[in-house]
């Protein structure tokens, strides 16, 4: 039983280590801040140019559906 115990607190150190340096290498990890600007920025620029040419029948149509509903 002892030895179990021993194994088993021998274990429970191991992994505290193990999450422990794991945990340091996220913290120093700065990410990928421009590339998720540039997906943002691209985003937008779709969503304008998707206004520009479908927005006034998305308009119609969404009037019409309100209109649906009103009635």
């Amino acid at each position: 039983m002892q030895s179990t115990s021993r194994t088993s607190i021998r274990l429970l150190v191991q992994m505290a280590a193990l999450s422990r340096d794991a945990f340091r290498e996220r913290r120093t990890e700065r990410g990928d801040v421009p590339g998720w600007v540039m997906i943002t920025v691209m985003t937008v620029g779709i969503v304008v140019a998707l206004q520009l040419f479908v927005g006034p029948e998305l308009e119609s149509m969404m009037r019409q559906a309100l209109g649906r509903v009103a009635n």
